[in-house]
C-alpha cells in the first residue's frame, strides 16, 4: 500500500467527524487524505451515560467510520498509533507500518487519569477508550456487583446516575467538590439526584492506590470492592510527551487560535488533546472547532490565510440524570428536569444523525 497522504487525521474525535461531515457536503481538501482510528466506530461521548442507563442501543451511540469517511472521499486506516515523527510528519502504527504525510491534524481525545495499582483484587475499567468501555460494562452487567466511581466531574456524576439502578451499591469518590467549577447550585441539584439514587458520596475525598480490594486515600482505607470505574480529568496521550512538538506543563499539544502546533505549524490539534487558552477539554469545544479546523486544513494547502478560533466564555453543561431528565448548566443559570431530558436527546440525537449512525 502507499503509504504517502497530502493529508492524514490522526484520531475519531468530534472535531474530525464534523471535519469529515462538512467535507462531504462541500468541497473537500485537495490530494489524498487519510483518516486513522484504533476502531471502525466513532462513539459520541454525549450518549455514553443514556447508553448505560439503557436509553439508547449501542447502533444509535457510535458511527461507522469507514462509511463517513467514503461519504467525505477520505480512506479509512484501521490501526493503533504509538508514534508521531512531526518534522515529516510520520505516523508509527502498533504494526511497524510508518504514515507519511504533508499535513497532518490530531483529535486524539485524551485518557482519564489512573491511580497506583498493586495486586489484582479490584479491577479498574477506565471510561476511556469507550469501545472498551461498554464492552467490560457489558460483562459486569451479567453479574452485578458494587462499584466505586473516581471522578466528580460531569462524567462521573452522569455515569453514578446511570448505573445506580443497575447496581447494588455506587460510591463516588471525588478529590475536591462534586461538580467544582460549576455553578454552586448545580452541585446542589447534583447531590439531590444522587442522594434519590441512593448513590454515596464521598466528597474531599483523594485517592491515590489501589491495594489489593481497597482504595487508599491519605493513607487511610477508603472503600472495599472489586470493581472500579476511573471517570477522572483528562490526561494527555503517553506518546504525544516524546513526539517532539511543544507541549504545555501537563503534556497537551500547544496551537495557535487557528488550531496550528506552535512548534510545527504543518501539525494542527483539537479537541482534548490540544491546549489553547479559554477552550476547556469538553465535548463542545471539540464540535465548535471543527468548522474551522476543516476550513482550515484546506486553505492551509493551498496557502490562504486561516481563521481562529474563538471559545465562547460560556459553554452549555446538559448532564443525563438517569431518568430521562437532564440538569443544566450555562453561566450562572441552572435548572433540572424532564423538559431538559428531551431537549438534550434532540440535541444528541441530532448531533449523531448529521454523521450517520451504525444502523
Amino acid at each position: 500500500m502507499n503509504n504517502d497522504f497530502d493529508l492524514l487525521l490522526a484520531g475519531a474525535g468530534h472535531s474530525h467527524l464534523g471535519a469529515l461531515r462538512q467535507w462531504a457536503s462541500r468541497e473537500r481538501p485537495v490530494g489524498r487524505i487519510g483518516l486513522v482510528s484504533a476502531e471502525p466506530h466513532a462513539w459520541y461521548s454525549g450518549m455514553m451515560p443514556g447508553l448505560i442507563a439503557e436509553h439508547y442501543q449501542l447502533r444509535q451511540c457510535r458511527v461507522a467510520l469507514p462509511k463517513l469517511c467514503a461519504a467525505a472521499e477520505v480512506e479509512f486506516i484501521q490501526g493503533t498509533m504509538v508514534a508521531l515523527l512531526p518534522e515529516a510528519p510520520e505516523l508509527l502504527l502498533a504494526t511497524g507500518e510508518t504514515l507519511r504525510s504533508t499535513w497532518m491534524s490530531l483529535n486524539l481525545g485524551s485518557l482519564p487519569w489512573l491511580p497506583e495499582q498493586s495486586g489484582d483484587g479490584m479491577e479498574l475499567l477506565s471510561v476511556k477508550p469507550f469501545a472498551d468501555f461498554i464492552r467490560r460494562w457489558q460483562q459486569w452487567q451479567e453479574t452485578p456487583e458494587a462499584v466505586a466511581i473516581l471522578g466528580g466531574g460531569a462524567a462521573g456524576v452522569e455515569l453514578a446516575l446511570a448505573m445506580a439502578e443497575r447496581l447494588p451499591a455506587v460510591h463516588l469518590f471525588t478529590a475536591s467538590d462534586l461538580l467544582a467549577g460549576h455553578p454552586p447550585r448545580l452541585r446542589r441539584l447534583a447531590l439531590r439526584h444522587l442522594q434519590a439514587a441512593r448513590v454515596q458520596v464521598h466528597e474531599q475525598t483523594p485517592i491515590q492506590a489501589v491495594h489489593g480490594n481497597t482504595l487508599i486515600g491519605d493513607g487511610q482505607i477508603r472503600w472495599r470492592g472489586r470493581r472500579l470505574v476511573v471517570a477522572t480529568g483528562p490526561n494527555p496521550i503517553d506518546w504525544l510527551r516524546d513526539s517532539g512538538l511543544r507541549l504545555d506543563a501537563r503534556g497537551f499539544i500547544e496551537v495557535t487560535p487557528a488550531l496550528q502546533s506552535r512548534s510545527h505549524p504543518h501539525v494542527f490539534a483539537s479537541g482534548d488533546c490540544a491546549s489553547l487558552p479559554g477552550a476547556e477539554r469538553n465535548g463542545v469545544h471539540a464540535v465548535r472547532q471543527a468548522a474551522v479546523l476543516a476550513t482550515n486544513l484546506g486553505r492551509a494547502a493551498i496557502g490562504q490565510s486561516l481563521r481562529h478560533y474563538h471559545p465562547q466564555p460560556h459553554c452549555l453543561a446538559l448532564l443525563a440524570d438517569g431518568h430521562r431528565g437532564a440538569l443544566l448548566s450555562w453561566a450562572s443559570l441552572t435548572a433540572d428536569g424532564r423538559w431538559l431530558g428531551y431537549w438534550k436527546d434532540r440535541i444528541d440525537r441530532g448531533f449523531i444523525r448529521q454523521l450517520g449512525t451504525d444502523a
